[in-house]
């Protein structure tokens, strides 16, 4: 008997940090709608603890469910996750792609200050880093040192290896090829490990999209780039690369992209204020 097509699996993957705004609902019924027939995921961002809130998790339980939305139980939290992270990078610098880096953002910072023509200072993980630390061994690594993907290495060890993903949201064309030479100079060197959170976003994020069996990422269109990051890291640890669906984002009136400083707009704020799930779907175009 023929099977039939490979129900779509999706997520949602808030950090609770803030209450969630227009922009979130957004996200979240469009992750859910994707998944329609399929599973649709809940994530709980939570590795940097220092700004997480167990008060501002319970919200994003209540407003998502305000919203008429369910997902799988138990929910997948990224601080109990611990172990998986540290082997996904313990496994790179066993392939000789890391180095420790004590720089800090000043340092990156006045490195760049005159930068080669024609290479931008930032990219999808920030500053673009110059490579100070670069010939540090992973022998002189010590606590308070940030853990960095040597990217032109990492380019050579998957020589060969096909570097492209496919995306289906509106506005990219359908397969985004990866260039190398923009990956080294646009890209750069990015964090695997912070010293104060013991991994990254860049690194938990794939790991976990692969844990949870994860087919097609919905996310905002400000996270595009980024995505030519978790390709490599995908290749590199030898986990399936997703299809990705990267969505327009809900601005404010001044064209500015909502933040979780806006409660203005914060889903919680329209509950109280009386609205229905249905005034915030037309709110934010649904």
């Amino acid at each position: 008997m023929a099977c039939g097509p490979k129900l779509r699996r999706t997520r949602f993957a808030p950090s609770p940090t803030g209450l969630l705004h227009l922009g979130h609902a957004y996200a979240a019924l469009t992750a859910a709608a994707r998944a329609d027939p399929g599973e649709f995921l809940l994530r709980i961002e939570d590795i940097d603890a220092a700004r997480c809130r167990p008060e501002f998790e319970a919200a994003i339980y209540e407003d998502l469910a305000w919203l008429g939305l369910d997902w799988q139980r138990p929910v997948l939290r990224q601080s109990e996750r611990r172990e998986a992270y540290d082997t996904a990078l313990n496994h790179l610098i066993s392939l000789g792609l890391c180095y420790p880096c004590r720089c800090s953002r000043g340092d990156i910072r006045a490195a760049l200050s005159a930068p080669q023509e024609g290479v931008p200072l930032t990219g999808p993980d920030g500053l673009i880093y110059p490579g100070t630390c670069r010939e540090r061994a992973m022998s002189d690594a010590g606590p308070a040192d940030a853990i960095r993907l040597d990217m032109a290495e990492a380019l050579r060890f998957l020589d060969g290896v096909p570097l492209w993903f496919t995306e289906t949201g509106p506005v990219h064309p359908r397969v985004q090829a990866l260039n190398n030479d923009q990956l080294i100079t646009h890209v750069g060197d990015v964090i695997l490990s912070r010293p104060s959170i013991g991994t990254s976003y860049h690194l938990a994020v794939v790991v976990d999209d692969a844990a949870q069996g994860i087919t097609e990422v919905t996310r905002g269109e400000d996270l595009f780039e980024a995505t030519r990051i978790h390709v490599v890291l995908q290749r590199l640890l030898e986990l399936p690369v997703p299809t990705y669906r990267h969505h327009t984002l809900i601005r404010d009136d001044a064209g500015k992209r909502l933040a979780k400083r806006d409660d203005a707009r914060a889903i919680r704020r329209y509950r109280d204020e009386g609205d229905t799930p249905a005034d915030v779907r037309i709110k934010i175009g649904l």
